[in-house]
C-alpha cells in the first residue's frame, strides 16, 4: 500500500516538473499546433493529474465536487472528439476494427458512470467509489490507447498534424459549449 501511494506521489510530481506553467490560452494555442497523438496524450496527462489530486483528498467536499466537475466535463469532451474525428480517421487508417471497437464499448461504459456520478452528490454513499472505479477505468483505457493504438497510428499514411488540429478545435468548441 505505502508503495502504491510512493508511485502515484512520484508520477503526480513527474507530471508537474514536466508541464510548464501556462494559461489555458496559452495551452489551447500549443494544441491546436500539436499532433493528433500529442493532443491526446495532453489530455491524458491532466485527467490523470485530477484523479491522483481527487485521490489524495480526504474532507475538502468542496474541491471534490469541482474535480469531478471539471474531470467529468474533459472527459466527455474527449470522449467526443474522439468518437466524432480520431476513432473513424484511426478505423480508415489502421483497420483494426477491434481495437477501435473495444474503444468505444469503453467509452459507453465511462460515459454510464459519469451520468451516474453527476446524478449524485459528494459525500453520498459510494461516490467516492464510484469515482475510483472510474479513474481506474479512465486510466486503463489511456494505457490501452497509448500502448497499442497510438504505435499502431504512427507507422500508417494518417495526417496526425492535420487530424490534431482537427481535434483541437472541435475540442475548443465542445469546452466552450459545455462551459456556456
Amino acid at each position: 500500500m505505502a508503495t502504491k501511494a510512493k508511485t502515484k506521489a512520484s508520477r503526480t510530481a513527474a507530471r508537474k516538473s514536466s508541464r510548464s506553467p501556462a494559461s489555458n490560452r496559452q495551452r489551447e494555442t500549443r494544441a491546436a499546433s500539436m499532433n493528433a497523438i500529442d493532443l491526446l496524450e495532453q489530455d491524458h496527462r491532466q485527467v490523470e493529474e485530477w484523479f491522483d489530486e481527487y485521490d489524495e483528498l480526504k474532507k475538502d467536499d468542496a474541491r471534490k465536487a469541482e474535480l469531478a466537475e471539471e474531470i467529468c466535463r474533459a472527459l466527455k469532451v474527449h470522449a467526443r472528439i474522439e468518437e466524432q474525428i480520431f476513432y473513424p480517421q484511426a478505423r480508415e487508417a489502421t483497420k483494426d476494427n477491434d481495437l477501435i471497437d473495444e474503444a468505444v464499448v469503453e467509452h459507453a461504459t465511462v460515459k454510464s458512470l459519469i451520468g451516474e456520478i453527476e446524478a449524485m452528490e459528494v459525500g453520498e454513499e459510494l461516490y467516492d467509489a464510484k469515482f475510483r472505479v472510474l479513474g481506474e477505468m479512465v486510466k486503463q483505457h489511456i494505457k490501452e490507447e497509448e500502448d497499442e493504438l497510438f504505435p499502431e497510428l504512427q507507422s500508417t499514411k494518417l495526417d496526425l498534424d492535420a487530424l490534431g488540429k482537427e481535434l483541437a478545435e472541435r475540442k475548443e468548441e465542445l469546452m466552450s459549449e459545455m462551459q456556456a
